[in-house]
């Protein structure tokens, strides 16, 4: 049987040897990433809120999470000291950009307001309230991105009106070092992440990826940059970045391949259609030299491509 790209990716990360010793993938690093690994603690979570609203809020028990299949659902629960109660966050993180992140999000939140919405009756003539929802994505990945940028739905039709009826915004934030300094001030733990990140990058650069993940994870440790969370998750932090990587790497030579073939299949059928063309202006100039008695012109053409062109001139045929 054909397995699919990503169960090639996960049987290939079943095992990962580190410095001789093997590391067993976690069952659950196949759906996650050392982003929401971090950020699905309310504590830290919390603080990423605090740090993309101005907002100053203390209390993890009023912070609902919930983790869809790449992002992370955010709900405040209804307390009279939180005025933004009524906000539905979703966070995603992405190395790659994708323009396509309005129609996930629209998939998502239609999900979510089913969920919260299952015991209300939408039939009613009394209005059923829902949280506003707010879209953000975090970028970290090594193309070339403006600190922030705004993708949205609309920008996905076919045709589009000045005023579509369904809208979705989601905004990206590039979070990679030297960009929204401000929010990564504000976010110490986002700040850290971001540390991390791109010490395993350059490391890599010198060294085994393996080896470029366990020095840039023992750096932090010893620097304190996150700490707590990487002395409690090492040889999962560890695991888990060799298999981004390893994806990373899979997904970009299946693309290189995708290309490859795509460009041969056009060659082809770029040589097929100039055959194709070919033959048709042959024929024609053969029908016009039967048709005025030129034997021995056609016979000429025949071995001779440049003389054949002379007289395709001759006759005009293009």
């Amino acid at each position: 049987m054909t397995m699919t790209a990503d169960e090639k990716i996960a049987r290939a990360a079943e095992k990962i040897v580190v410095r001789g010793e093997v590391i067993g993938m976690p069952a659950r690093a196949y759906k996650d990433r050392i982003f929401r690994m971090i950020f699905k603690e309310k504590k830290e979570l919390l603080e990423l809120y605090n740090a993309m609203n101005g907002t100053e809020y203390t209390k993890e028990e009023d912070l609902t999470v919930t983790t869809l299949e790449n992002a992370l659902y955010i709900g405040m629960k209804n307390d009279v000291s939180f005025v933004l109660y009524d906000k539905l966050t979703l966070y995603e993180h992405q190395s790659t950009q994708n323009p396509n992140m309005p129609l996930r999000d629209l998939f998502y939140v239609a999900n979510v307001y089913s969920n919260l919405t299952r015991d209300d009756n939408l039939y009613s003539s009394t209005r059923v309230k829902i949280p506003e929802p707010r879209f953000v994505v975090f970028y970290n990945g090594t193309e070339e991105m403006e600190e922030r940028q705004v993708f949205r739905l609309s920008d996905l039709y076919e045709t589009r009106s000045d005023d579509p009826n369904l809208e979705l915004k989601v905004t990206e934030l590039n979070i990679n070092p030297g960009h929204n300094e401000e929010l990564m001030e504000k976010c110490r733990t986002l700040r850290e992440y971001m540390i991390l990140v791109d010490r395993i990058r350059r490391y890599s650069q010198e060294t085994p990826f393996a080896e470029a993940v366990e020095r840039a994870v023992d750096e932090c440790i010893r620097e304190g940059i996150l700490e707590e969370f990487l002395r409690k998750n090492r040889s999962e932090v560890i695991s888990v970045s060799i298999f981004e990587y390893d994806e990373e790497r899979h997904l970009q030579q299946e693309r290189e391949e995708a290309w490859a073939k795509g460009r041969e299949a056009g060659r082809e059928l770029g040589r097929e259609e100039g055959r194709e063309l070919g033959e048709k202006r042959i024929n024609m100039l053969h029908d016009y030299l039967i048709k005025g008695n030129r034997i021995e012109d056609l016979r000429r053409s025949i071995v001779d491509v440049e003389y054949q062109e002379q007289l395709m001139e001759e006759y005009g045929i293009e």
